[in-house]
Parts: C-alpha cells; sequence; structure tokens
C-alpha cells in the first residue's frame, strides 16, 4: 500500500510540474515551427553565430540556450528536438550546450528568487551569463586540442520528428504530442531517481562532502546548509529558504549573496545534469567540471568582494538592508 501511495504521488507531481511546463512549451513549440516554415530560423540565429562560433557550436543552437535563458531548461529542449535535425551535434559540442542550458536558465525567475533575498538582480544575470561562456569556452578549447569526445552525440530523445523529414502538419503535431509525452516521462524518471537517491542517503553523502568546501570559499556555516540543499535539489528549494532566512534576518547579507550567487552557477546538480544527458552530453563534464568551475570561480568572488569599497557591494551586490 505504502508503494501505491508513494507512486500515486509521483505521478501527480510529475502530471502538475508536466502541465505548467507545457502552457510555455507548446506556444513555443508553434512559434518555432512557423519560423521554420517560413525559413526564418537561420536569420534569427545570424546575430548568435559569433558567440556560437567561439564556442563551436551552430549559430542554431543560440536558440535553444536563449529559450533556456528566458524560459526553462525544458523549453530550451523542445527548441533543440525542433532544430537538431538538421544541425547534428558531436558529443563534445553536445556538452558545451548542455553547460551552457545548466549554468544559464530561467534568468528572469530564478534571479528574481536571488532579488528577494536581497542579492541585485542584474549582477546575478551577468555572473550567470559570463560563467556559462567561461566555461563552455574553457570545454571546447579543451576538447578541440585534445580531439576528444568528437564522436556524433547520441540524443535519447527518439522521437519521429528527428526522423521524418517530410511532414504533413497532422503528422508533425502528432510527432511534437510524443515529444511532450516523452518530457513527461522524463520528469516522472526524474523525480523517481531522486526519490531513491534520498532512500539510499546519496544526497546527505553529497551534503557532507560540500559542507566542508563551501567553509573553505568563505560561506558561512549557516549559510552554508541551505547552499548545499540549492546545489544538489536547486536554486528554488536553495533560495526560497534563503528568502525566509533573509527576512529573518538570520544570515549575514554577505553570506546570503555568496550563496545565492554559488547556487546560480551550479545547483540542480543531480536532476538537471541527468536531464542533459538526454541531449548526448558528458556526464563528467556537466557535473564535476561545472562543480569544480563554481567553486573556483566563487573562490575568487569572494575574494574579490571583500576586496571592494562597501559603497559598491550596496550598489551593485546586495541590498543593504
Amino acid at each position: 500500500m505504502k508503494l501505491i501511495t508513494i507512486a500515486k504521488e509521483l505521478v501527480h507531481d510529475a502530471i502538475s510540474a508536466s502541465m505548467e511546463l507545457f502552457k510555455v512549451m507548446i506556444p513555443i513549440l508553434i512559434g518555432v515551427k512557423i519560423l521554420q516554415e517560413l525559413g526564418l530560423i537561420e536569420y534569427l540565429a545570424w546575430p548568435l553565430k559569433p558567440v556560437m562560433t567561439i564556442l563551436g557550436l551552430p549559430a542554431e543552437m543560440g536558440l535553444v540556450w536563449a529559450t533556456a535563458m528566458i524560459n526553462s531548461i525544458y523549453a530550451g529542449l523542445i527548441v533543440f528536438i525542433s532544430l537538431i535535425q538538421n544541425n547534428p551535434l558531436t558529443t563534445a559540442q553536445a556538452t558545451v550546450l548542455a553547460t551552457l542550458l545548466l549554468i544559464c536558465h530561467s534568468l528572469p525567475l530564478e534571479s528574481s528568487i536571488a532579488r528577494k533575498s536581497g542579492a541585485r538582480f542584474l549582477f546575478q544575470c551577468i555572473v550567470r551569463l559570463i560563467g556559462a561562456l567561461v566555461l563552455g569556452w574553457l570545454l571546447n578549447l579543451l576538447y578541440t586540442s585534445t580531439g576528444t569526445l568528437q564522436e556524433p552525440a547520441t540524443i535519447l530523445f527518439q522521437t519521429a520528428s528527428l526522423s521524418n523529414t517530410d511532414q504533413t502538419l497532422a503528422n508533425w503535431a502528432l510527432n511534437q504530442g510524443k515529444n511532450l509525452l516523452s518530457i513527461f516521462g522524463v520528469i516522472l524518471g526524474l523525480l523517481v531517481t531522486m526519490r531513491i537517491l534520498h532512500a539510499i542517503k546519496v544526497i546527505d553523502l553529497m551534503n557532507m562532502i560540500l559542507r566542508p568546501i563551501l567553509k573553505i570559499i568563505g560561506i558561512g556555516p549557516k549559510a552554508s546548509a541551505i547552499t548545499v540543499i540549492g546545489l544538489t535539489m536547486g536554486l528554488s528549494y536553495g533560495g526560497g529558504l534563503i528568502i525566509n532566512e533573509a527576512k529573518n534576518g538570520n544570515i549575514d547579507k554577505k553570506d546570503i549573496f555568496y550563496s545565492l550567487t554559488l547556487m546560480g552557477l551550479c545547483h540542480s546538480l543531480i536532476e538537471d545534469s541527468l536531464l542533459l544527458l538526454l541531449i548526448g552530453s558528458n556526464f563528467a563534464s556537466i557535473f564535476w567540471g561545472r562543480l569544480l568551475f563554481a567553486i573556483i570561480a566563487m573562490a575568487a568572488i569572494v575574494q574579490i568582494v571583500q576586496r571592494l569599497p562597501k559603497r559598491l557591494q550596496n550598489t551593485y551586490l546586495w541590498v543593504d538592508k
């Protein structure tokens, strides 16, 4: 009976999450299809080409990243599915794209969470954008110079839209329905995986490993526990707790800023990393590479912030309450 109850909860949560995402994804799907039919995709992607070229990606992948930045990773994946047929990627390219999506997505929503806690909205957006570009560039440089991960990416979204190039509108709609159904399956699978990882104490083990590291780079003990939650579970979880603690005055504003900035660069380590495996990326790079980069970047940010005048800190980094 307990297993049945848990299964019902997981299915209910997956349906609820999927419906919220579909409200955003379906208009995006239709919009991308219209742009494809009008032959406008390449023109919209053209302004993004210089940045994508530096990162070793097709210009069209810039639309995937832009969609994820404004909406969510899932919305970006829908655009990715629509475009990948004509823009195949290597594993190295898929990993670079995954890095961009993981670090810099849902900026309006997640930076607003940071703002409610007292961190400056604009800085949080900028640091995540720069962080994504720097890590993406470093990974591309590593892969091109060593010749690694140059095999074709294995796309785990096995949908008809990837193999059928001559579709009627009805067939296209049917295939996109299958894509959305696969998204629901992904969400349900991730929820099940996270429940299992909690049950076998993997999340607790990560917490034990990360807390000493946060102390070393300068995040205080009161904020470190919440930061670990954000790193492992997601910015919405950790940010929500930070907002509550900030309102109660339990955490220093510097620690709030450090915590939110680190969570911005690296959050939902398990769930989002598993999700981005679906586009054929390399797990070690998007998990360990992202975590190591975020820790090093955050250690540097802490040292820089400590040397800034208080006026600049209060103006550009956090609100002086």
